[in-house]
């Protein structure tokens, strides 16, 4: 049956032939929580093994540890139930109760969060640094009030990936100045204005489809983690990578609609949020370990490692500093909060 979308609300609703076994699951989830055990369907798109995924189990478990086995999670993840852009659509139309939201694939609905992209935003030591800014804003802060509870959903819990880096596929990486004209791929409006910053052509590709296109050489390079080229399979195809950059990141995080939300017990309430501090400290950390072991794998492969000199540090140092200028200045010109925004996730950070 071919897709079509209609707008329902917030976001896009794809339908497709699926839909009618996902009328009939509901059907069997009632019948579930009529016999007294309440279930929860979580989705997601990312695949098995994935960082993520392992640490969306942690949650659930931990969960169902703090309730007594009261709660019954129903977990597709890969994309199971929708492509990665959709995923938010699920939430919204009720066909599942949690979902990921990334903000930046629906950037013109949740603009805000990319202040959280920018370069330089984030600390290099650790991913647990800006995870818990994020997770804290997008929870009870700027970027709840003003991303999350005008759509009507509610963060429980969030993520930041590690500083990103520059991945070459083909062309060797001896200065920041051999991206120029190049194109690569990114994610986030902040990250598109850094990419123009550094003379690059910045491209947008959703991940479970970063592979096939990667592969037929649509894009020369990526903004990615070390570990998120193991993830998504790409070790292969890069050839060269920046160390120690600090070229801006991704973040996102589980979220239940405010409907459903005010519909669960309070018990339940407090222990999706709890356990979702958990999950966030559970997930940095692993993102900080497989950072490590990704880049040792990477020198074990003969992937060539290029740190960017004193005086190309001081000078990325500047760009870094012009592009949140601009994305805050482009953002203020659109009648929104982008300085604030930009304000409110450092000190965010800066209080961790």
């Amino acid at each position: 049956m071919p897709q079509r979308t209609v707008v329902d609300g917030f976001f896009s609703i794809r339908r497709c032939g699926r839909c009618l076994g996902l009328a009939l699951a509901g059907i069997w989830i009632g019948s579930a929580q009529a016999q007294g055990k309440l279930v929860l369907r979580v989705s997601d798109q990312f695949p098995p093994g994935h960082f993520v995924s392992d640490s969306a189990r942690f949650w659930m478990a931990e969960v169902e540890k703090q309730l007594g086995g009261n709660i019954k999670f129903e977990y597709y993840p890969n994309e199971q139930l929708g492509k990665a852009r959709d995923q938010p659509s699920l939430l919204q139309s009720g066909v599942v109760d949690i979902s990921v939201i990334v903000p930046s694939y629906v950037s013109d609905k949740m603009p805000y969060s990319a202040a959280a992209e920018l370069p330089g935003m984030i600390s290099p030591k650790s991913s647990c640094i800006g995870a818990l800014a994020y997770s804290r804003q997008s929870r009870e802060g700027f970027f709840a009030k003003n991303d999350y509870e005008p759509n009507g959903v509610r963060m429980l819990w969030a993520f930041a990936y590690p500083p990103y880096q520059i991945n070459l596929l083909k062309k060797r990486l001896t200065a920041i100045k051999d991206v120029e004209g190049l194109k690569v791929r990114v994610i986030g409006s902040g990250m598109d204005q850094l990419l123009r910053d550094l003379k690059a052509v910045p491209v947008r590709i959703p991940l479970p489809d970063l592979f096939e296109s990667a592969s037929r050489g649509t894009v020369d390079g990526l903004m990615f983690t070390y570990a998120g080229v193991y993830a998504y399979k790409l070790d292969s195809l890069v050839k060269s990578v920046t160390k120690g950059g600090n070229f801006g990141t991704a973040v996102g995080g589980y979220a239940v609609g405010e409907k459903r939300w005010k519909e669960l017990p309070a018990d339940v309430r407090k222990a999706l949020v709890e356990a979702g501090e958990r999950a966030t400290r559970h997930l940095c950390a692993r993102m900080d370990r497989d950072e490590i072991e990704a880049e040792k794998k990477l020198i074990a492969q003969g992937v060539t490692f290029m740190t960017p000199s004193a005086a190309e540090q001081q000078e990325l140092d500047r760009i870094f500093g012009t592009t949140v200028s601009e994305w805050a200045t482009m953002m203020d010109k659109r009648g929104k909060l982008g300085t604030d925004a930009v304000r409110a996730f450092k000190a965010a950070v800066a209080g961790q």
